[in-house]
């Protein structure tokens, strides 16, 4: 049996002569910096955190760069990125994404306050230390938490692929069209696998060791299906795949890239595919392999597709081991059997089952339910009634779904004793949860379009769709109680009792802590836009703040310790 450790998803800096605290918490290739400062509030000199870091065994230390800086003598800004070394952080949380984050041993992190005198000079306290293991996996052999990028409208993109062809040179105009297409960036290579991040690398690697495998059999159950490489590693497969493709209203068109995936699957795997939508969608992106060498199975929110893979933000959790399979082996055929809502709510796997992974508190259930076995309001009531301090979620649709989950997001939000961050997949509409002193209403997807404020530079769209596809809850990730619900289920009644989901609750505080980090790296890239994008254009460049010179003038710090959400926020996380 493998040993488990949890102990390694936060590490603390020890060094007691310093003016803040940092903690580390490790992400899935990303980890979290919090920083808080020690006693009473900061200096009116302070003007930020300078953050470095070395890899494993390596012998030098990199500084991270700031996209903002401070404004020269002609009250320009660098168009560049800046060491923040010379731009410091203005915020007491960072995410960073190391360049080798799946090297083994300790990555090491060096946090400097920095601070400025009146002729702008900078200078730099005591540094806290840390070191940290991120390698990729998240319990080796055992269970893993992937994400895909989610950064199409983002800065990054913009800076590595957009003036090479951009998003219209990388994706198919529609989704019918996506196993014809072939994109005309001259950097596809490199810009979808930066996109796809890990959930994309792993899913199509399982694939090419399940054709290696000789033996082994690949159930899958797909929603969108319109990626060629996916489909053409399923051909390879041939008889040993059995698939479940949605037909619901557009997938079961007859010039769809779905129907047209059939038909390619049906003739390679001499028939072993089903058309399925139940009530209302065959929603499941599942994947099982069993096979004398390998037994691994994928759920969560990615689809097989060009978007599900390289546009929308996603998770994919990975399971190994033939206990753990099992759950999802069972679904399937319970899918196979059942082509409607009745039959299958009354199965073994519409109930919540034990997810065998040596140690960790798991559970999974498939949808549609029954009456006797719905999901819905015992998550509602958990979230509602037993969250004690913070609830972070990432929920495609919430903005257009009534029912319970929003009722108890909406209570928790209105209350000022609790944390809460989330984000929808678009404008949230009646979803007005901000208070004057409290937690603020879900952010949603948006990019800088136009009359952007230097030094920032427009970002596109996206193309038509959804961009933010998580469905995940995470409750109370810094107690022993850190639980987090997630899979491809909407946390809809629809969801619940009409589609084909899939759904988890997995009780461990590594894997919500990971979660958590994606909710909040997500929430604050979107959340700056949407700020811009509702702000009225005025033009200004957006820079560092120096220290207060008149007395009106204001330290950047001080909405940190004046402000009830970014006071939690500081206190929370540091």
């Amino acid at each position: 049996m493998t040993t488990l450790d949890s102990t390694d998803y936060q590490v603390t800096g020890s060094n007691e002569t310093a003016l803040f605290t940092l903690k580390a918490y490790r992400g899935e290739g990303m980890l979290l910096l919090a920083m808080n400062w020690k006693e009473g509030q900061p200096p009116k000199d302070f003007v930020g955190f300078s953050i470095e870091y070395k890899e494993p065994n390596g012998d030098k230390f990199f500084a991270l760069k700031n996209r903002l800086s401070f404004t020269n003598d002609k009250g320009k800004v660098s168009t560049d990125s800046t060491s923040s070394l010379l731009a410091p952080f203005q915020k007491f949380r960072w995410v960073h994404f190391p360049r080798n984050a799946d090297l083994k041993g300790l990555f090491t992190y060096k946090v400097k306050p920095v601070f400025m005198n009146d002729k702008n000079e900078l200078s730099y306290g005591e540094s806290q230390i840390v070191n940290i293991e991120l390698r990729r996996e998240t319990y080796p052999d055992i269970l893993n938490v992937t994400f895909t990028r989610g950064y199409v409208s983002s800065q990054a993109f913009v800076d590595r692929y957009q003036s090479d062809g951009g998003i219209a040179a990388l994706l198919p105009p529609v989704a019918k069209a996506g196993l014809d297409y072939v994109p005309t960036h001259p950097e596809a290579n490199e810009a979808l696998p930066w996109m796809g991040f890990e959930a994309t690398a792993e899913i199509l690697k399982l694939l090419d060791e399940a054709i290696a495998d000789g033996e082994a059999e690949v159930k899958i159950v797909a929603y969108d299906l319109n990626l060629p490489e996916v489909v053409t590693q399923l051909e390879k497969l041939g008889e040993r795949l059995k698939i479940i493709i949605d037909n619901s209203t557009g997938h079961g068109d007859y010039d769809s890239a779905e129907t047209e995936a059939a038909k390619r699957l049906y003739q390679s795997s001499k028939g072993n595919v089903k058309r399925q939508h139940l009530g209302n969608l065959q929603h499941n992106k599942t994947i099982v392999v069993d096979g004398a060498k390998m037994q691994v199975a994928v759920c969560g929110s990615t689809n097989f597709s060009w978007r599900g893979f390289y546009v929308q933000a996603n998770n994919a959790l990975i399971v190994r081991g033939k206990d753990a399979i099992q759950p999802l082996v069972d679904a399937f055929n319970n899918y196979w059997k059942c082509d409607d809502v009745k039959n299958y709510g009354q199965t073994t796997s519409a109930e919540w089952n034990t997810l065998p992974l040596n140690g960790i508190d798991a559970k999974i259930s498939f949808s549609p339910h029954s009456s006797s076995n719905a999901l819905l309001d015992k998550i509602a009531a958990d979230m509602g009634q037993n969250t004690k301090s913070n609830l972070l979620y990432s929920l495609a649709f919430l903005y257009q779904t009534d029912g319970p989950i929003k009722d108890a997001i909406g209570k928790l939000t209105a209350n000022d004793d609790m944390f809460v961050y989330g984000i929808s997949d678009k404008k949230t509409g009646g979803l007005d949860f901000h208070k004057p002193n409290g937690n603020i209403s879900p952010v949603y997807a948006s990019e800088l379009s136009k009359n952007v404020p230097e030094p920032f530079k427009s970002e596109p769209n996206a193309g038509i769709g959804t961009r933010m596809h998580h469905k995940f809850v995470i409750i109370d990730f810094n107690t022993p109680d850190a639980r987090v619900y997630l899979g491809s289920y909407n946390f809809s009644s629809t969801a619940d009792r009409k589609n084909g989901e899939n759904l988890l609750l997995i009780k461990d505080r590594k894997i919500a802590i990971a979660y958590m980090i994606e909710a909040l790296r997500i929430f604050d890239h979107y959340h700056f836009r949407v700020s811009q994008k509702e702000s009225t254009k005025t033009g200004k460049i957006l820079s560092l703040t120096r220290p207060p010179r008149n007395l009106e003038d204001k330290a950047w710090w001080e909405e940190y310790y004046t402000d009830a959400v970014k006071i939690k926020d500081r206190e929370l996380f540091a």
